[in-house]
């Protein structure tokens, strides 16, 4: 096995480098008190051409797999930036890898260009309040009018709604008392979202300010039967696509925080003198950030060995979801380990080790909960009966 990065891996690494360290850890805190999409950093790495990583070359992009595209978010992350700024560019990175994989050539030739090069802002809507987890179970409709779907509902947590022209949107076209199989009768539109018909709410949250979390009410929305991806009825199947590479990028965030937070909690160990010596020193202090360390180093290897099955074609269900529980829990233990390193301090803002902590928490409740990927680990992985 080979673990050494190759000579343009790590360009792209130390490059995405270069562009954060225009963006320090004032910027990203004042970005997230204000509530404030942070457009500086955003337009930056538009320009450098990084939203369009994943964006097969015949339609813009550069054409990498997932694992380049993780080396982009770890790095963006571990900057100091965090779910902030990781967040303003992953929806561009991996979530029109449906429309690569089942979109029509005029949909691919229009839409793709415009992501790779920052111009158009996509949002994912799937998430709904009484259906959560249980994708299935969706109650917004897009009823056919012609050549136009009507659709009507409600979803929630759209991240970036705000500040996008565009939603990759899950509907169920098909009744579910009329269908064979739950996973039936789902569609997937690629729908304008900055209309009329469509209301816009932030929600109040603890974390991650400058990127809007949103729910969206959908008011007989009309959406152009051209703006469906693939087939009617087989949306479900076509997200599926996506999901892996989610997994493995916000895995590859939550790298990139714990990696943030560590750095942040060894330098202040290092520096900060009490009973006439270094606290980093102390064993209670030291030890606990070498665990850390530690479980963040055995994440990584997951995170490559997912990315490295998925560019290679291969099924890697398993491993994307596991790389996703790994580091989230690293990064939440990283983090709280980096307030508890620096004391009192760590609870003040000025240490950004409590937005670290804030961010890294986030982690483990999406794009899916750690309680879900167990579910998936032991059912398909160990055999055991299925819980819910």
């Amino acid at each position: 096995m080979d673990f050494e990065l190759t000579g343009e891996q790590q360009l792209i690494r130390d490059t995405v480098k270069k562009v954060c360290a225009e963006f320090p850890d004032e910027y990203w805190a004042k970005c997230d008190s204000e509530h404030r999409f942070p457009w500086d950093f955003y337009n930056a790495m538009a320009a450098g051409g990084w939203l369009g990583i994943a964006i097969p070359e015949a339609y813009g992009g550069s054409g990498q797999g997932i694992t380049e595209a993780s080396l982009v978010l770890e790095e963006v992350a571990s900057s100091g930036a965090a779910m902030n700024g990781a967040s303003s560019l992953h929806l561009s990175i991996f979530g029109m890898h449906p429309v690569v994989r089942h979109g029509s050539e005029e949909m691919k030739q229009t839409y793709l260009p415009q992501v790779a090069t920052g111009e158009l802002h996509v949002a994912f809507g799937v998430t709904e309040p009484d259906a959560g987890t249980d994708t299935t179970s969706i109650t917004t409709t897009a009823r056919r009018e012609g050549d136009h779907y009507i659709v009507r509902g409600r979803k929630v947590w759209m991240t970036k709604a705000l500040d996008s022209q565009r939603v990759l949107l899950l509907v169920r076209t098909t009744p579910i008392e009329k269908i064979a199989k739950r996973t039936d009768g789902l569609t997937l539109l690629l729908a304008e979202l900055q209309r009329p018909e469509v209301t816009i709410s932030p929600i109040d949250k603890v974390g991650r300010n400058a990127v809007a979390s949103c729910e969206v009410v959908y008011d007989d929305l009309p959406v152009l039967v051209t703006d469906r991806v693939g087939e009617e009825g087989k949306g479900f199947r076509y997200l599926l696509d996506g999901l892996n590479a989610e997994r493995i990028l916000v895995a590859a965030e939550a790298l990139g925080i714990g990696r943030a937070a560590i750095n942040r909690a060894v330098n202040y160990a290092n520096e900060r003198v009490v009973f006439n010596r270094p606290i980093g020193q102390n064993q209670g202090i030291a030890f606990p950030l070498g665990e850390a360390h530690m479980r963040l180093e055995a994440a990584e290897m997951m995170i490559r060995k997912a990315s490295w099955m998925l560019d290679d074609g291969q099924p890697c269900g398993a491993e994307a979801n596991m790389a996703k529980w790994l580091a989230a829990d690293a990064a939440c233990q990283a983090a709280d380990q980096a307030v508890q390193t620096h004391g009192g301090y760590g609870y003040a803002k000025e240490y950004h080790v409590e937005r670290y902590w804030r961010e890294a928490r986030m982690t483990r409740l999406a794009p899916i909960s750690q309680e879900m990927v167990l579910n998936y680990v032991t059912e398909h992985v160990l055999g055991l009966p299925r819980s819910y």
